[in-house]
């Protein structure tokens, strides 16, 4: 489909996108159930690899999907997202002196490069970073998983649960997270037990959303902090500015550079198959096929992303 590129960014809300959405979906069937689900977490372990959803959602209030967009899934690192954003919101002190702002460059839950950098993680989108954030969370918040269920819930228009299979799941299973844990304890960079730290993280790892859920409530990265639904600013243009910024270069576990040069927009990934892209002043996508790649993120799913923005034309590039 030949698509007027002036005329979508001046009309954003265009039916082209049902279109465009439709030839995605096209593009990308026979990747989906390519890869291998997320086996190491038992809940995981059992959803069907062959699931695809899609939705867009963009700064009028027009959404638009394609397949199983209103399917539940565990969105596990996606969370990372909103726990950051309470963090920021919330929290005090300087966030960036107990968590880094780079690539990490290793998987997303590596001991070795914690360990070498004095217990100091890369950035707050590997595991290790997570965690620091949930440990700076408590420590502010009097109920932070509440709190954060509270703000996701206000984003996405609805009640949004957290699974409790999948993070007895994480729990039963996050021995490495454990030792993340603990050898931040030993360096000082967690301040509480890290199992009251973890179980946080295990929690928020567990909640359960949707492809239109969850580009709802990621909207106002797209529209400077400004949640477009309800006018109320959830960021000061800064702080959305630099979320954004961390998820183009950090928000794809060790394959952002990848993603940042095939896709060119900030997303976020987790192992649930989900993948969040935003496109600063126009719109957030999402999209969701469980079966992984080797660095952790849905096939089906980035080859979606980057159809979308090939048919657009819409980057931040």
């Amino acid at each position: 489909m030949d698509i007027d590129l002036a005329d979508l960014r001046a009309h954003p809300s265009s039916d082209v996108f049902e279109e465009v959405l439709a030839e995605v979906a096209d593009d990308v069937r026979e990747l989906v159930g390519v890869g291998e689900v997320a086996d190491y977490i038992p809940a995981l372990a059992r959803v069907p690899a062959d699931r695809f959803g899609m939705a867009v959602a963009d700064l009028h209030g027009d959404l638009h999907t394609v397949g199983e967009a209103d399917r539940p899934f565990s969105i596990q690192s996606i969370s990372k997202v909103f726990s950051l954003i309470l963090a920021t919101q919330r929290f005090e002190g300087d966030l960036w002196d107990r968590v880094g702002r780079e690539p990490s460059g290793d998987p997303f839950n590596s001991l070795v490069q914690l360990e070498h950098e004095c217990g100091v993680p890369r950035n707050p989108f590997i595991n290790a970073g997570a965690i620091v954030i949930a440990d700076v969370l408590s420590s502010c918040l009097a109920d932070p998983l509440g709190e954060l269920v509270a703000l996701v819930s206000e984003l996405a228009g609805a009640e949004i649960p957290i699974d409790g299979e999948v993070a007895r799941s994480e729990a039963s299973t996050g021995y490495r997270n454990r030792s993340l844990a603990n050898l931040m304890k030993a360096f000082g960079n967690i301040q509480g037990e890290p199992d009251d730290v973890l179980d946080i993280y295990f929690a928020q790892c567990a909640l359960t959303m949707s492809a239109r859920q969850l580009a709802t409530a990621l909207r106002f990265l797209a529209n400077d902090g400004v949640d477009p639904a309800s006018g109320h600013r959830v960021l000061d243009v800064e702080k959305a500015r630099r979320i954004n910024a961390l998820m183009l270069t950090c928000g794809t576990y060790d394959a952002a550079g990848e993603f940042a040069f095939r896709v060119g927009i900030p997303c976020k990934s987790g192992v649930g198959g989900g993948i969040v892209g935003v496109i600063p002043h126009h719109l957030t996508a999402c999209a969701w096929s469980p079966a992984l790649d080797r660095t952790g993120n849905s096939v089906a799913g980035r080859a979606a992303i980057e159809q979308l923005v090939e048919r657009t034309g819409l980057s931040v590039f």
